[in-house]
């Protein structure tokens, strides 16, 4: 048994970075040191208040352990202040309770505690229900202060990590998964696909909707991580570069989905024929391989953080667009000579071609740029409706600088 839980306990070290490991290390100190705390300071034989606000508001940031902080000391407060307010009033009966529940609910919203809004009415309630309660109201109180206190000062002592790298490792293999994609059209192409085949594909790109939604979570952590951290210098050019990045590959893998069912409309419009002769063919599939290469050295440059790295990223990025746009350029005037030949599909092949002119303009580099200094100018012109004060009296330090 003993060696059991020792071979445990070096599979957590070994896993200390992880989100889970560290908020189930982290909640667990706070918890147990608010617990000893809260016995020398409260009245209450076992204030399991404050090791359960602790657990509570302990998160894997900084930023987010602080607002949770705020949020539910503020929800608990309010919870006691109409506890007390009511057993003035009046005495502990069943349309009473009712009245404090839809009272505790309503203020919640009004305190704006957002996911604590329960916890207003769970205070009021384990308040009321005790015979003596402004002690036990204040002692409740109390122990949520230092619940939230201990869970704050935990994690404002021990700095939780940045994570920023299990982001730019999501954005990574997103824009793979989005490369591949390419690459199995581009070999199915080769072949006589079927509906059924092209419909999969359809299938595939999808699916990326949900690869993003994951991506767009764990890039809404590594931003969380990022503000009011210590250990980050220039944490807000980090998260636009990111957030921007992200926002161009869920743009491509929209056109992607449209690009599979274009091709699908493709293959049930032709069938049982080929979809292209094999000189289109061949064109199309150069075109996709320097997409898919695109994707990913696109993806190297948004998250690369060694200055050589990014320009090398960089430079392979504009050379692989450049041989895409020529690919294009010789797919257009070969689609343009077989729409002489067969009109029929003219519009699915123009359709295509359209479609991955998107593609190429998102993932250009001036694009990115100008996506970048617009997502700086929104947030400094935000930072100024939101705390004009501050503002201004950065201004007045400048000009007396």
């Amino acid at each position: 048994m003993t060696e059991v839980i020792r071979r445990q306990l070096v599979r957590l070290l070994r896993h200390h970075r992880d989100p889970a490991v560290a908020q189930a290390i982290r909640s667990t100190g706070a918890a147990v040191i608010s617990y000893v705390v809260a016995l020398q300071l409260s009245s209450e034989p076992a204030p399991l208040t404050a090791p359960l606000t602790a657990l509570l508001v302990v998160q894997v940031t900084l930023y987010t352990t602080l607002t949770t902080s705020v949020r539910r000391v503020n929800s608990v407060v309010a919870g006691v202040l109409i506890a007390i307010a009511f057993s003035s009033l009046v005495g502990l009966t069943w349309w009473s309770l009712g009245l404090v529940i839809l009272a505790s609910l309503v203020i919640g919203r009004l305190v704006k505690v957002h996911e604590f809004v329960p916890e207003v009415a769970i205070s009021a309630m384990l308040v009321l229900g005790v015979t003596r309660v402004t002690d036990t109201a204040w002692d409740r109180v109390l122990e949520t202060l230092i619940g939230a206190v201990v869970g704050l000062m935990f994690n404002v002592l021990f700095v939780p990590p940045v994570w920023v790298q299990p982001a730019k490792t999501a954005i990574t293999d997103l824009a793979g998964r989005m490369g591949a994609l390419l690459l199995h059209v581009g070999e199915e192409l080769a072949g006589r696909p079927t509906m059924e085949r092209a419909a999969a594909h359809l299938h595939e790109a999808r699916r990326l909707d949900n690869d993003i939604a994951l991506v767009d979570a764990s890039l809404r952590q590594a931003e969380d991580s990022l503000r009011l951290n210590p250990r980050v210098k220039e944490a807000l050019l980090s998260r636009l570069v990111l957030r921007t990045g992200l926002d161009t590959l869920e743009i491509c893998a929209v056109v992607l989905r449209v690009s599979c069912r274009t091709i699908t409309d493709l293959a049930k419009a032709r069938a049982p024929q080929k979809l292209f002769p094999p000189d289109i063919t061949a064109a199309l599939r150069d075109l996709f391989e320097h997409l898919a290469i695109a994707l990913e050295s696109f993806a190297r440059l948004i998250t690369a953080q060694v200055s050589a790295t990014a320009e090398e990223a960089e430079q392979q990025l504009a050379t692989e667009l450049d041989t895409a746009r020529s690919s294009r350029d010789r797919l257009a005037f070969l689609l343009l000579d077989q729409i002489r030949v067969d009109q029929k599909q003219w519009q699915l092949y123009g359709a295509l071609l359209t479609e991955m002119d998107r593609v190429l303009d998102e993932l250009g580099v001036d694009k990115r740029s100008v996506r970048l200094m617009e997502e700086l100018d929104r947030h400094s012109r935000l930072q100024r409706e939101r705390y004009p004060r501050l503002h201004r009296l950065r201004q007045t330090v400048r000009r007396d600088g």
